[in-house]
């Protein structure tokens, strides 16, 4: 299951983390791989625009353990609070850090992501200035509830 909690914790560099984002709207991509690649210089990174997607892609990778995954909330099909339930069943992400990134951040979206057990939440817009060292924390093992 995603790391709800450090039990298998085990802090990550930006510049060896696999960081994986799960975001529709093209725009948001492009903006979060700029920040990933340029700001962070993460290791590997890859966007993908559905859960549908995302899933496809991890079976096609089993070797894949991503360090992070960005989850967009509103994506088609399902929604991302669905994608991450369904992510707590994949051996594959025990130890991935899942953070919810979206505009959704009315108390009610904020308290909803904490009950189902996400690490942390970044709230769009994303701030430029603070996102590099938002991710460095959550990859140090820091939850980052952040949705302004």
């Amino acid at each position: 299951m995603p790391v709800a909690s450090n039990e298998y914790f085990v802090p990550v560099v930006p510049s060896d983390a696999s960081v994986i984002i799960v975001e529709d709207n093209p725009d948001n991509l492009f903006v979060l791989e700029i920040l990933l690649r340029e700001d962070l210089r993460v290791k590997y990174y890859n966007g993908r625009a559905s859960g549908r997607q995302f899933f496809k892609l991890l079976e096609a990778n089993p070797r894949l353990y991503p360090d992070l995954v960005l989850l967009d909330i509103q994506l088609p099909y399902e929604d991302g609070f669905t994608v991450f339930k369904n992510m707590l069943n994949v051996p594959q992400l025990k130890n991935t850090q899942v953070i919810a990134v979206t505009a959704n951040v009315m108390p009610q979206d904020v308290a909803k992501a904490r009950e189902l057990g996400f690490n942390g939440l970044i709230g769009k817009p994303i701030n430029r200035n603070r996102f590099p060292a938002q991710i460095t924390r959550i990859l140090n093992g820091e939850s980052v509830w952040e949705p302004y």
